[in-house]
């Protein structure tokens, strides 16, 4: 009979690990705290030009992207028009993405041994009950 994966045996181990690994990893990402600084003040990137350093905020990025939206409707071919809208768009992803923090919520140190405990090791087992087991164990059943 085939088992997790199409590999003999292992269902109880698939099903135990997936189980562990489910909610140690809710209770992982339960634990972390998201927070972004993004606005129209917050400076993107940092440039050293002429030995002075500047940085660039995230409305000095949004200016090209509306000159470049107005060429686009103006003229639709035109490369410099799509260049400015598609270059200032990716900049303002990357620096939304780049703003983001990610902080652990406060906890006790068992705490975090469990719910680490409870993920990997679950996801050892899912992982063990994917591979073929042992031929002797399958004889025995």
């Amino acid at each position: 009979m085939k088992g997790a994966g199409g590999t003999q045996g292992g269902t109880g181990q698939f099903f135990m690990g997936l189980a562990m690994m489910c909610g140690g990893f809710y209770l992982l990402f339960n634990a972390i705290q998201v927070s972004s600084s993004f606005g129209l003040g917050y400076g993107l990137y940092r440039v050293n030009a002429f030995g002075q350093g500047m940085s660039i905020t995230t409305g000095m990025v949004m200016l090209p992207f509306i000159i470049g939206i107005v060429m686009v409707f103006f003229d639709a071919k035109s490369k410099l028009a799509w260049l400015l809208s598609l270059g200032s768009l990716t900049a303002l992803i990357v620096g939304v993405i780049s703003s983001i923090q990610f902080h652990f919520k406060s906890m006790s140190a068992f705490e975090l041994i469990v719910i680490l405990v409870l993920a990997f090791g679950g996801l050892g087992l899912f992982l063990r009950s994917l591979k073929d087991a042992p031929t002797s164990d399958i004889q025995a059943k």
